[in-house]
């Protein structure tokens, strides 16, 4: 199937919105595992749509950069790890590759190290490059979590920085031969300083001219925030709907999609209303990873079932294991509300429902963990012998997760309908 560039597709959406009254926002997928990845493949081709999935630097990035946490793949291995599982599960839709939050502090330990600008924007360069190379199809351009500036970044800063990370990016893109790819653009986070309509949209208008003026590419989607804010397992914002309707029209006034982040645990409700205002797509990411936790912890519940009815004689390690993986892992910290996240970590251990509440929300920081991978395959092999097939188990409980957004966002058959001819009413 021809793949067309994210740009043509929001524009043919906008077509579908204008001539048939058909609206969808595409859905950002937030690659938390192999497992996340094959369920968006197998319910992307069960439904028909275009699947987009979202890596942040933490998750993939160059084994030079320090790597990340999804199967330790690098930006080539994971293009590549995505297409094996396109042909495993005979997806031949469209599906696009995305870089969520790239730039300049980033990663945890980049921001933690509180590194010189000139350094962060230096590793930011070597990981969008590879990226590039590596066939990205989207590219989120996000200088604005800076550890050295308190409360809001300057606009004029955010703008610098953005202008010059295309610039880069397009000249290294131009002299290698490479196809062209699509930005993104702008936060969802109250430190860039575009949570005001109005600061918004005079980013829009001061970033275009700088890029016009210099023959950049304009952005394809820019961030705004809608009041979403994800904390441990739940949406603990507010979703605005009069603001997101706005915002989507500036975006669109300037051609430009809006893009939704932190749209995890949202009520069906506010999903439904997305194409209705016109956000043009929307990223989910932890509840998916949730999705695939809570799985293994279902599994390990009926795991200790089997073995107490004696159909089974030893049970694997596996909750006691992910759980003291994940507290010490320490990732959880920064989905805390409160104090919570500096509560000692000997403390947490001590605290059987606050573990358990942390494995649920940040377990996935540790599927690669070795001895947590050894526990599971424990368990995946005892419940075999019970005929209960795990990875099926697991598979379909994060689809029904996706499944929700896929319906709510109008999804069904998008792919067909965006590529073939509009009819107009």
């Amino acid at each position: 199937m021809k793949k067309y560039p994210l740009r043509h597709m929001l524009e043919r959406a906008g077509d579908l919105r204008e001539t048939c009254g058909r609206g969808a926002t595409l859905l950002g997928i937030g690659p938390m595992s192999e497992y996340v990845i094959k369920a968006s493949l197998e319910l992307g081709k069960e439904k028909g749509f275009p699947l987009m999935f979202i890596a942040s630097r933490n998750q993939i990035d160059s084994a030079g950069l320090g790597g990340g946490y999804v199967r330790g793949w690098d930006q080539t291995g994971f293009v590549r790890g995505i297409g094996a599982i396109a042909s495993e599960t005979g997806f031949d839709g469209l599906y696009y590759i995305c870089r969520d939050h790239g730039g300049p502090w980033q990663r945890d330990n980049e921001r933690n190290s509180k590194l010189p600008e000139e350094e962060a924007m230096e590793l930011c360069r070597r990981s969008y490059l590879a990226d590039l190379l590596a066939g990205f199809d989207l590219l989120h351009i996000d200088p604005t979590k800076d550890p050295h500036t308190a409360g809001q970044i300057p606009m004029e800063a955010v703008i610098r920085r953005t202008v010059e990370l295309i610039r880069y990016v397009e000249t290294e893109r131009i002299q290698r031969g490479l196809p062209p790819v699509d930005y993104e653009v702008g936060t969802e986070e109250t430190s860039g300083g575009l949570t005001s309509e109005g600061a918004y949209e005079a980013f829009i208008e001061e970033l275009n001219r700088r890029l016009a003026a210099e023959g950049l590419p304009a952005p394809c989607f820019i961030v705004g925030q809608t009041g979403t804010l994800v904390r441990m397992t739940e949406n603990v914002g507010r979703f605005d709907a009069d603001t997101a309707r706005r915002l989507s029209g500036a975006a669109r006034k300037h051609g430009m999609g809006l893009k939704e982040h932190n749209a995890d645990y949202l009520s069906d409700g506010a999903l439904l209303m997305h194409p209705a205002i016109g956000i043009a797509a929307a990223n989910v990411a932890p509840e998916f990873g949730v999705a695939e936790t809570g799985s293994y912890l279902l599994l390990a519940g009926v795991e200790r079932e089997a073995k107490r009815l004696g159909i089974i004689k030893e049970a694997s390690g596996f909750a006691a294991c992910i759980r003291e993986a994940t507290v010490r892992n320490q990732r959880w910290r920064k989905w805390m509300v409160g104090d919570a996240g500096c509560l000692p970590l000997e403390a947490v251990l001590k605290d059987e429902a606050l573990a358990d509440i942390i494995t649920r929300s940040s377990g996935h920081y540790t599927f690669e963990d070795e001895e947590v991978k050894r526990q599971l395959e424990i368990l995946f092999a005892n419940l075999r012998t019970c005929g209960i097939d795990p990875e099926r188990v697991v598979i379909d409980r994060i689809k029904r997760s996706i499944g929700r957004y896929a319906d709510c966002f109008g999804l069904a058959g998008l792919t067909s309908e965006l590529q073939g001819p509009i009819n107009s009413a």
